[in-house]
């Protein structure tokens, strides 16, 4: 099954987003150049060609950029293809998509609420393979004690902060001075 690729701009910079058939199936924070960006969606799904998206894949760039502008949404409308991704990080990924915009859970918030609550670093793990940020926003989900933890993404975790700030996150949406 083909993949689909497009580039948009955000006011982060530019996304890459991928799709298939039945849905999403990545998302690309930016990197640093839109080639950059491309390339690691790229690496992801190797077999994706770039296209002019369809309309729900359109629809979908729209809620993104308008999320990452500040019209804050929770992107859960979205539809997602999850074909080949193991089942505890689908299980993962569908607590994290329901985390509202503004606020967080722990790695072992999500482990208690799958009835596995020593498993706080396999949440992480998957969360670190997360082919969907934003739309997946493991952004939200911060390690023990309210620190902010790992952040796969372009950036690392100063995109992480950044994400949050915008969210109007409790802790996280001051200025930062130094």
């Amino acid at each position: 099954m083909t993949t689909g690729i497009a580039l948009f701009d955000t006011a982060l910079g530019t996304c890459a987003i991928a799709w298939r058939a039945a849905g999403i199936v990545g998302v690309q924070l930016p990197e640093g150049s839109p080639e950059s960006t491309r390339q690691r969606l790229e690496h992801c799904f190797p077999d994706a060609v770039e296209h002019q998206p369809p309309a729900p894949v359109q629809q979908a760039i729209d809620g993104i950029r308008e999320h990452l502008g500040g019209a804050l949404d929770d992107l859960r409308w979205i539809d997602l293809d999850f074909e080949g991704v193991p089942e505890f990080d689908c299980n993962v990924y569908d607590i994290t998509r329901a985390i509202d915009p503004g606020t967080t859970l722990t790695y072992g918030d999500i482990a208690a609420e799958l009835g596995k609550p020593g498993a706080a670093q396999a949440v992480g793990q998957a969360l670190g393979r997360n082919p969907l940020p934003v739309v997946i926003p493991c952004h939200r989900v911060l390690a023990a004690g309210g620190q902010v933890g790992g952040f796969s993404a372009g950036g690392g975790t100063l995109t992480k902060r950044e994400l949050l700030a915008l969210e109007h996150t409790p802790g996280f949406d001051d200025p930062v001075l130094f």
